[in-house]
């Protein structure tokens, strides 16, 4: 027979077990509401101006949104971190950024790569899809409404796979504009600003 373990491994085996699903068990809540909703409407300004346009022109102006749409959310989630007293360097707050960006950066390589051959048409599809991938993911480290927000973009980007060039803008309008504003408007309301 041996000799059962002292009492304090037992201890110190379930105050680590406690404190690794506490850390898991953590969500990033700074996913900024009212932040979105402002990303919302000048995408759907992106989306009118944009309509009829095509080639460079187009893309210049739907990149042109991202980064607008990037300073923005960052500095609305920035701002509502600050005021919740929440880290960026929890671990739960890296894991979110990971998963978030790993497919931001693969539609931005996607992006060029697609320019440097003139297939503009795939474009919103390819960036709906990508996006929608970036809060079906990331939502596992956040607030539920993220991943379902993430399903709905990606709906808009197969749809974008199967119409016109113009009807994938109007998506683009629809997804980033809209989804933005209403999904925004549940956030600030549900999770605060």
């Amino acid at each position: 027979m041996t000799e059962p373990a002292p009492i304090h491994e037992h201890a110190l085996k379930n105050l680590r077990y406690i404190r690794e699903t506490m850390q898991r068990a953590e969500a990033f809540t700074s996913i900024p509401g009212w932040g979105g909703v402002v990303i919302g409407i000048t995408a759907i300004a992106t989306a009118v101006l944009a309509h009829g346009r095509t080639g460079e022109a187009w893309l210049t102006l739907w990149l042109g949104e991202a980064f607008l749409a990037a300073i923005i959310g960052g500095a609305a989630m920035f701002l509502k971190a600050r005021r919740a007293g929440v880290s960026f360097r929890n671990q739960t707050t890296r894991r979110f950024f990971v998963s978030y960006f790993a497919p931001l950066i693969t539609g931005a390589i996607l992006t060029f790569a697609l320019a440097r051959h003139d297939v503009y048409a795939a474009m919103p599809a390819a960036w709906l899809l990508l996006y929608g991938t970036s809060f079906v993911s990331s939502g596992a480290f956040s607030i539920p409404v993220v991943p379902v927000m993430g399903v709905c973009f990606m709906i808009l980007g197969i749809a974008a796979c199967l119409v016109p060039f113009a009807g994938a803008n109007a998506l683009l309008g629809a997804g980033f504009g809209g989804l933005h504003v209403v999904f925004g408007a549940i956030i600030a309301r549900r999770y605060g600003g």
